[in-house]
């Protein structure tokens, strides 16, 4: 799978994952330093030093102030490249272990700083960047969910059969990619109150973004968009030609893949198009107030209101142990695809994109299913319990993004608490969050330098130091 090659050039040194020869530290609460050199770091925030500095002399737990340390930043000390080029700020985001720039993970990545930038001007200009080089990227192409910083770069996945252009590294079509960029730069523009990236530039990325989710309505048909890879994975290809299997026109709009990069089975992917409901709305709302166009804005909101009616119809299963739930995928044939995968947005992390209610009681009952035996890709073992997904190709594996999602949307002391706890004893020794994990064995992992789990990682420890501080105690 493609997200299992790891870059060569930079190497793990780079996330500043290698440990000493001896491990951990023999003194007790002593651990190695494991976070990059200072002098090698790729950008210093100021206020990112100054919360790390803040949970250390705050929490006593010396594992998790030493994890937080290593986590949080990892997304700046690793995989940023920011400059500006005429005056305006440009940052290429890698995700890790892989020189390329997903529209998702690099939305995601940055996220958890959001709320920082109010105190810290080269931070904001940093995540301006982010949001500057994400409207050209779907400009270039709104079906692909990843891109080299060099426009003229041929990908290695060229022979793929779909419209590969230079510069872009995967083409597959995911809802969720473009409702990420409309993620970040509603939370930037709110947190900051600054309009400067949102350009006429921006404006057309979001016009084409809506002009995209219509086509994939497939109300007269496939639409543009096909895609096939020759490969052993049936994960990674599309069926039919590449236009994936059937759907019946709903009103949902059909996502060939899952934000985990896996082909979806039903092509109305229920956590993506509840995501697309909140992205259209935020956009709504910047179009009309920033650029002062009503009929855009319009557009949106109509798309919006279709969608999240579609959902309310044909999303909602009525299962035999726990009532209604949204399932995972359907195709507008009454046919449902009953789990839920690791990767955001997943049907456990509705409540973090604010797409509902935490105390939606369909919710809830989709969260009893998909913490269950009942979810095929829930693992529980003597490490932690959690959920994972078909990705990585072997069964028993935790993904920490599903630990984490569980916590930021809970508020049972006691629930977070097994979160915090089963995170700590998954790094195995490393100082850094992982893909995945195996269930009964933290040292079985894959992705040792995976930008997008540590920094959110870090999220759900500041959150719970600003509002349940004494479950780090």
């Amino acid at each position: 799978m493609q997200r299992r090659k790891f870059v060569q050039n930079i190497g793990l040194l780079s996330a500043g994952v290698i440990l000493s020869k001896t491990g951990l530290a023999a003194a007790p609460g002593q651990f190695p330093v494991v976070r990059v050199a200072a002098d090698k770091r790729h950008f210093r925030s100021e206020a990112i030093e100054a919360a790390i500095k803040q949970f250390k002399s705050s929490v006593k737990d010396a594992e998790q102030s030493w994890l937080f340390e290593n986590c949080f930043p990892n997304t700046l000390d690793t995989t940023v490249f920011h400059e500006v080029v005429n005056g305006v700020p440009d940052t290429y985001v890698i995700t890790g272990d892989i020189d390329a720039m997903w529209l998702r993970d690099s939305c995601a990545q940055v996220w958890p700083y959001i709320t920082f930038i109010k105190n810290d001007a080269k931070l904001r200009e940093l995540i301006a960047g982010v949001i500057n080089r994400q409207a050209r990227f779907v400009l270039k192409d709104p079906y692909a969910n990843a891109f080299y910083k060099d426009a003229n770069k041929i990908s290695e996945w060229k022979s793929d059969h779909t419209d590969m252009k230079p510069g872009v590294h995967e083409r597959k079509w995911e809802i969720d990619s473009l409702c990420y960029t409309i993620r970040l730069a509603h939370g930037y523009w709110k947190e900051s109150g600054d309009t400067k990236p949102f350009t006429s530039e921006w404006k057309n990325a979001i016009a084409l973004i809506l002009k995209t989710f219509k086509e994939q309505q497939r109300k007269t048909g496939p639409g543009s968009y096909h895609f096939q890879r020759e490969t052993d994975k049936p994960t990674d290809t599309i069926p039919m030609d590449g236009y994936g299997f059937p759907v019946k026109p709903t009103g949902l709009i059909c996502s060939m893949f899952r934000p985990s990069d896996d082909a979806t089975i039903y092509p109305y992917l229920i956590p993506s198009n509840f995501f697309a409901v909140v992205s259209l709305k935020q956009a709504a709302e910047m179009v009309k107030t920033i650029s002062g166009d009503n009929a855009l804005s319009a557009e949106l909101l109509a798309l919006a209101t279709e969608v999240e009616a579609a959902i309310k119809q044909h999303a909602i299963y009525k299962h035999p142990v726990f009532g209604d739930i949204y399932a995972f995928e359907v195709d507008g044939f009454g046919n449902h695809n009953l789990m839920d995968d690791a990767n955001v947005p997943s049907l456990l992390a509705l409540p973090y994109l604010n797409a509902v209610e935490l105390s939606d009681p369909i919710y809830q009952n989709t969260r009893k299913f998909a913490l269950s035996d009942s979810n095929p890709y829930f693992y529980k073992g003597k490490v932690a319990e959690g959920i994972g997904g078909p990705h990585v190709g072997k069964p028993d594996m935790v993904w920490p993004l599903s630990i984490i999602a569980r916590g930021l949307t809970s508020t049972d002391n006691e629930e977070i608490k097994l979160c915090l706890a089963m995170l700590k004893r998954s790094h195995a020794d490393k100082g850094f969050m992982h893909e995945s994990f195996n269930k009964d064995n933290a040292a079985n992992f894959t992705r040792s330098w995976f930008a997008w789990a540590n920094t959110i990682y870090g999220e759900f420890l500041w959150e719970t130091l600003k509002n349940r501080p004494q479950l780090l105690g």
